[in-house]
């Protein structure tokens, strides 16, 4: 109860009290009078017999309630009752509400009297089946809330406990009875009670549930912090007022545990996963490095540095085994490191900065990017390099580093590095789970380094290789001004199989020739030297250009085979079947397998009459401008490839204007994914047409002009600027077959030098003309023709139509003659026969005077004559 505010003395009973015992169980009353009849009927009364009190008024309770068989005793009971005396106990009575069902009351009958003074009774009725199910459920709420293995606590309105369960005791400490009246703040620190305060006000206000609510905190007499999972719910009374709030406790430290290792090796194989895709995709051994890095902060540390061998940034070849840990440490610490790459994901803290490793520096900071250091011999970090195995660096008091992993960078038991993870303080320290994962990441790392270094070996050894094949820079040929470049495809494929070469004829003549052997690589670039080697073997025999195509062809068809190509020996004699041996049918199956295709254009430039002479072997066309005409490529019938083999080669003789503009290139500078080969084509013709320019910057305007930096092909250009041998330059004559022709050469000879102002060779050049000439008598046939050429040498030729080739000899003491080839071999800088389509020409050459007196002769090489 409670006063009504302005009203003194005057007490007001609520008419429901909240909360009341009468709201979870039944009680009614009624009275009966003196003649045993009922009286007054509350509405309880009403509520519990299903009977509206007009009706009840009035009645014989006995004949109304109790069941037939005991209303003789019912009677009896109530006659009692008037009499004065009290009566408690279980009476069954019928329920006309409830179809006439039976119930149970526990009845409490007091005697009354009326006004008049005459007997009565007052009648109190519970219901004893609510009180059995108020008792049942006490039971099951006791059982749950006592006996259940969860912490179970009762917050009431003031959000402190009233009830907590004996499994919460055993948690917090103390008995069940000794957490009434605490409140969050006894529980958990600052924070986490504060958000568990507030989701309490927030659950008693608003009666919706939290579930899983993640707590944490610590626990008496232990040192870590425990994590709780609550489930909170509003708690009424039977008329729906809220009594507080309760709460369900699960301690799930062992799942978070659980979950955070299962996050760990997620995030370890994700680590890994990403390793496996980003380290390794460069060849360059610092770009790895710092992929390593890129990979692990800040994913798995907070700063991170790699150092590798000086010796193998630096390309030093060492033994085998070498660079394993035995060999690189002295007691003087450990092998030069240089300070490849780091990183830092802490603002404002050095990045390469690692508690305890020992690295030397200014200040004792580490050591700078790019620097070259060596750590202690007591150091951590020169212990790893040492074993080979992951050493843990203890972080500094002082410092911001929590500790530190110096992990070996080991590729196929060889340490090629030492990289260090650093994590600092405030981050979860290094575990046995991340020991592990460090180490794979430095292994992949390692075996990327170590494939790199590996590869830029090979590399190396095969640019070497390339570039002293190709020839030089600024090639010179008699009547041709000549520019060429090389372009790799990229810079990881600079080796490829495209070559270009410029091979000087007698006679003035030149030789161009662009190739391109199919593939890459080293195996590429030594195909490409072997075919560069054999067409500049064939082109000093003087080979028609199709014939040099033919042989090249053969060469080609062997290149794949260790023997060479050649056939195994037959096994029953040289009359006997030939039958090949395992090892040749195994060689043939490699040979199969190892097959060598290239293209190649060959020509011959004739600077005396212009023309040039062409044959292909499946390259694509050469290009020509004139002077004031379109760019055009010239019709040479493209044959099958190198080592293709069993069609001839055909000729094609073309005669090129002054100043004509040639142009030999392979398949790079035409064609590309973005581009059809016939695009290229034209583009390429309408580059070639352009604006003249000198021949240097017309081959870099091809080369910036068109798409040359897709990277998918090697690029080899050959431009030549056709420059004729004037007139006045060549000397040709016709001498019969006849003795006198020999004065006549000598005179002849004598004059056109004259008229070169070239009087210090004529001595020379007459005595070798002679000899050749009487030569040409003696041993060849038809008509003799003579013929010099002056350009950046003296050459002279004597034609004749004989097919027998001079043969140089050593003549006997005894022998008149035999001794003139071996005089034009010691007179002359080089000398020579070749084949021409109606004969020979046997030839030689002189250097031009440079105004200091000619050598003369040694006693040694006279007498060698004899």
């Amino acid at each position: 109860m409670s006063e009504i505010p302005g009203t003194t003395g005057d007490v007001v009973w609520q008419s429901s009290p909240p909360g009341s015992i009468y709201d979870y169980i039944r009680v009614a009353s009624f009275s009966i009078g003196a003649d045993g009849l009922i009286e007054q009927w509350s509405r309880r009364a009403a509520g519990l017999f299903g009977m509206a009190a007009d009706e009840a008024i009035g009645r014989d309770p006995v004949e109304a309630f109790m069941p037939a068989e005991l209303r003789s005793d019912g009677h009896r009971r109530v006659g009692e009752i008037l009499d004065g005396k009290e009566w408690t106990g279980l009476v069954p009575f019928r329920m006309p509400g409830e179809g006439g069902a039976h119930g149970l009351a526990e009845v409490y009958v007091m005697p009354s009297e009326t006004a008049e003074g005459e007997r009565a009774a007052l009648c109190i009725v519970v219901d004893v089946r609510a009180l059995r199910r108020i008792e049942t459920d006490l039971a099951a709420s006791q059982a749950i809330f006592g006996q259940s293995p969860f912490g179970f606590v009762l917050f009431g309105t003031d959000f402190t406990v009233v009830r907590a369960n004996q499994r919460f005791a055993t948690v917090f400490g103390g008995a069940a009875e000794d957490h009434r009246g605490r409140t969050v703040d006894d529980y958990l620190p600052g924070p986490e009670a504060d958000r568990l305060s507030a989701t309490l006000k927030r659950v008693l206000e608003t009666g919706e549930s939290v579930t899983d609510l993640q707590l944490v905190g610590p626990t008496p007499g232990e040192t870590g912090r425990r994590h709780w999972s609550m489930n909170l719910y509003r708690v009424h009374s039977g008329s729906g007022r809220p009594v507080g709030v309760a709460g369900l406790a699960t301690d799930v430290t062992r799942r978070h545990i659980a979950a955070r290792e299962a996050a760990s090796a997620r995030r370890n194989l994700a680590l890994l996963n990403e390793a496996s895709a980003r380290i390794g995709n460069s060849l360059d051994l610092e770009t790895t490095a710092r992929e390593l890095l890129d990979v692990a902060v800040p994913g798995f540390c907070d700063l991170a540095a790699v150092d590798l061998y000086q010796g193998l940034l630096t390309g030093e070849e060492a033994a085998p085994g070498s660079w394993a840990p035995a060999h690189r440490e002295s007691a003087g610490g450990s092998a030069e490191l240089r300070r490849v790459a780091h990183a830092s994901a802490v603002a404002d803290a050095l990045p390469t900065a690692v508690a305890g490793s020992g690295a030397p520096g200014p200040d004792d900071l580490p050591p700078a990017l790019g620097s070259v250091h060596r750590f202690p011999f007591g150091s951590p970090c020169a212990a790893a390099l040492r074993s080979g195995h992951v050493e843990a660096v203890p972080g500094d008091d002082m410092g911001f580093v929590q500790s530190t992993l110096a992990v070996p960078m080991v590729a196929h038991d060889t340490v090629v590095g030492l990289v260090q993870f650093s994590r600092t303080k405030g981050s979860e320290p290094f575990g046995e789970r991340d020991r592990a994962l460090a180490t794979e990441l430095a292994a992949r790392a390692a075996v990327c380094i170590d494939n790199a270094r590996l590869y830029r070996r090979e590399h190396e050894r095969a640019l070497i290789l390339q570039r002293s094949l190709l020839p030089p820079g600024d090639p010179e040929a008699a009547g041709l001004d000549i520019a060429c470049r090389y372009l790799p495809g990229n810079t990881a494929t600079e080796v490829g199989g495209d070559w270009f070469d410029v091979i000087e004829l007698p006679g003035h003549r030149t030789a161009l020739v662009v190739g391109d052997v199919m593939g890459r690589g080293l195996r590429a670039a030594v195909a490409m030297g072997e075919l560069r080697t054999a067409v500049r073997t064939l082109a000093l025999l003087d080979l028609e250009p199709a014939e040099v195509l033919s042989a090249l062809d053969e060469v080609a068809r062997g290149l794949g085979s260790p023997g060479g190509g050649e056939r195994s020996e037959g096994l029953g004699g040289s009359g006997g079947a030939q039958w090949p041996s395992r090892a040749a049918q195994k060689s043939r199956e490699a040979d199969l397998s190892e097959v060598y295709l290239a293209t190649c254009v060959y020509a011959v430039y004739d600077p005396v009459t212009r023309r040039c002479t062409f044959a292909n072997a499946g390259h694509l066309p050469p290009a020509v401008v004139e002077p004031g005409r379109p760019a055009r490529l010239i019709d040479v019938p493209p044959g099958m490839p190198l080592g293709v083999g069993g069609e001839p080669f055909e000729e094609v003789e073309v005669e090129l204007a002054e100043n004509a503009l040639l142009t030999l290139y392979t398949d790079g500078l035409v064609e590309s994914r973005d581009q059809t080969l016939d695009e290229g084509l034209d583009a390429l013709r309408s580059v070639l047409t352009g604006p003249q320019m000198p021949l240097e910057d017309a081959c870099d305007f091809v080369l910036s002009t068109l798409d040359t930096r897709h990277g998918e092909d090697d690029i080899a250009l050959l431009m030549a600027r056709i420059q004729g041998l004037p007139g006045e330059a060549v000397g040709d004559w016709t001498l019969p077959r006849e003795p006198r022709s020999v004065g006549r050469a000598r005179e002849l000879a004598r004059s056109q030098l004259m008229s070169w102002d070239l009087d210090d060779l004529v001595d020379t050049t007459e005595l070798l003309v002679s000899e050749l000439v009487t030569n040409a008598l003696r041993y060849g046939e038809g008509e003799i023709r003579l013929r010099l050429l002056r350009d950046r040498t003296l050459v002279c030729e004597v034609w004749d139509a004989g097919l027998v080739q001079p043969r140089r000899r050593r003549a006997r003491d005894t022998d008149e003659g035999g001794r003139g080839l071996q005089l034009v071999g010691l007179l002359s800088a080089a000398w020579g026969s070749r084949r021409t389509p109606r004969g020979k020409t046997v030839w030689f050459e002189l250097a031009l005077p440079d105004g200091a007196p000619a050598a003369e002769l040694s006693v040694e090489q006279l007498l060698s004559m004899y």
